[in-house]
């Protein structure tokens, strides 16, 4: 049996935060705001994982409104989901990805983010894909004031 979830993600880009995707800091003079560290990439792992299964989504589990979450590594939300997920008898066949991210480039980042991700997870790096897009100058995304991710997710039942 398999499952498919299916999970987005944005941040406002402000100054004073660390960009934080795919669970490594990027240099940039901007970074994602949000209640935890802001890691969108991860946090739309998390959605589709919850998502293949119907279990809610992110802020359901770990809510913006807790002090318990407040500035959070999000690596500690995705071991938590993970856990979720094995707890209930399934493994992950793969994850795809992508970033919508006008600057800065990430093509020099996405091995480590492949390599942090898979470590967290308990998978092997070629399970995940992460892909790195612009908006063509349009948009929110374009115009750099936040970045948006998009992931999916294949599910299937533990031996």
């Amino acid at each position: 049996m398999l499952r498919i979830g299916f999970g987005y993600d944005v941040h406002k880009l402000v100054e004073n935060r660390k960009l934080i995707l795919g669970g490594i800091e990027i240099p940039f003079s901007k970074g994602t705001l949000g209640h935890s560290d802001g890691d969108a990439l991860i946090h739309a792992i998390c959605d589709a994982l919850l998502g293949a299964l119907s279990l809610r989504d992110i802020g359901f589990h770990f809510p913006d409104s807790s002090k318990e979450f407040k500035d959070i590594d999000s690596k500690i939300l995705l071991r938590k989901t993970i856990e979720m997920i094995r707890a209930k008898g399934w493994e992950i066949g793969n994850i795809d990805t992508t970033i919508c991210l006008e600057k800065p480039k990430l093509k020099d980042h996405i091995s480590l983010m492949q390599s942090t991700l898979a470590n967290v997870m308990g998978i092997s790096p070629d399970q995940i894909s992460v892909k790195a897009t612009t908006t063509e100058t349009m948009g929110f995304v374009g115009t750099g004031e936040g970045v948006a991710v998009y992931a999916i997710v294949l599910l299937q039942r533990s031996l």
